[in-house]
């Protein structure tokens, strides 16, 4: 019997949050112990069901998307953003039944992305703006490349049913768009480090309550997921083989996203740089209208565990 809090803290599988399935498998293997709390990692399907039961009190923290957490927060939620999960890692891919050689080819067309509040929206949106075409549903009749929300294990499945090359791609985190280009559905159009190199995505946030009670027990957990990731970044063959368990993959496709370039993905820096988190704010406020106010980032992100855990 134990009387140490379970932290149970949401994710999806996606390489973005292999730092997560590095630490529980650090801790059920006895490589690691926790003082303070054990771990729960929960499984979502889709980003919709994370941002629901965390605002519902169903999850004590989250992989999740930054400018969804941001959305969340403003909405009254108690949360904290206290760490970065990665950095980079995301693909634009077109279909091959599409036509699609440039971006300019996309008009007309259905685009899947993994959430509205996300940095993959944000970035498509500004290629799409660069060539002066808007993006919108299909109700928007000033779009020219219509979005569609789709969870990201989805996306492989949606590009093979479409025979008819509506979809002309899609814009999500890894490994499914490395997924669709080994089934020989789809092509690199880019990878999201070549938009922004080292943007952020997924972030760690906690409920307050969760700091206010337990802060030890966010230390601990902050402090593993620092050194898992440093481990991933430094051993990426046998990070592989734990990710392919942890996100139900093949380790040579998860080998592939961690190398093939070095810089598709990192997780050896994750300490949260405002900075990055109000250009995404700023940019979706102010460009692309989704995000109705701005939040004080300064009260929204808690640093100490970050710096306690040597995070850089």
């Amino acid at each position: 019997m134990t009387d140490k809090p379970v932290l149970k803290i949401g994710h999806l599988r996606i390489t973005d949050h292999l730092i997560l399935g590095v630490t529980d498998l650090k801790l059920k293997k006895g490589m690691e112990t926790f003082k303070h709390c054990t771990l729960e990692p929960v499984l979502k399907n889709g980003w919709n069901e994370v941002a629901d039961d965390l605002a519902a009190g169903l999850l004590d923290g989250a992989f999740i998307l930054a400018p969804t957490a941001m959305d969340i927060y403003k909405s009254g939620v108690g949360i904290k953003l206290i760490l970065f999960t990665h950095k980079s890692g995301s693909i634009l891919v077109k279909s091959m039944r599409a036509g699609i050689e440039r971006i300019e080819d996309f008009a007309g067309k259905v685009v899947l992305i993994p959430y509205q509040l996300s940095v993959h929206n944000m970035l498509f949106h500004r290629l799409l703006k660069e060539k002066g075409l808007n993006l919108g549903t299909t109700r928007d009749k000033n779009a020219d490349v219509y979005q569609e929300v789709v969870a990201p294990f989805q996306m492989p499945d949606a590009i093979e049913l479409d025979e008819d090359g509506e979809i002309a791609g899609f814009i999500v985190a890894e490994p499914f768009g490395t997924k669709v280009i080994n089934s020989g559905n789809g092509e690199a159009l880019h990878l999201s480090c070549d938009l922004w190199p080292k943007h952020p995505c997924c972030v760690l946030v906690m409920r307050d309550e969760v700091i206010e009670k337990n802060p030890d027990a966010v230390y601990e957990l902050t402090h593993s997921l620092v050194r898992s990731g440093m481990a991933v970044e430094a051993q990426p063959k046998p990070g592989s083989i734990i990710g392919a368990d942890f996100l139900g993959q093949d380790p040579d496709l998860i080998y592939k996203v961690l190398t093939e370039p070095k810089e598709r993905i990192s997780t050896d820096e994750l300490f949260p740089v405002i900075d990055d988190l109000a250009r995404i704010q700023d940019y979706m406020k102010d460009e692309m209208g989704i995000l109705t106010d701005k939040i004080d980032l300064d009260k929204f992100v808690d640093t100490r565990f970050a710096k306690d855990a040597g995070a850089k």
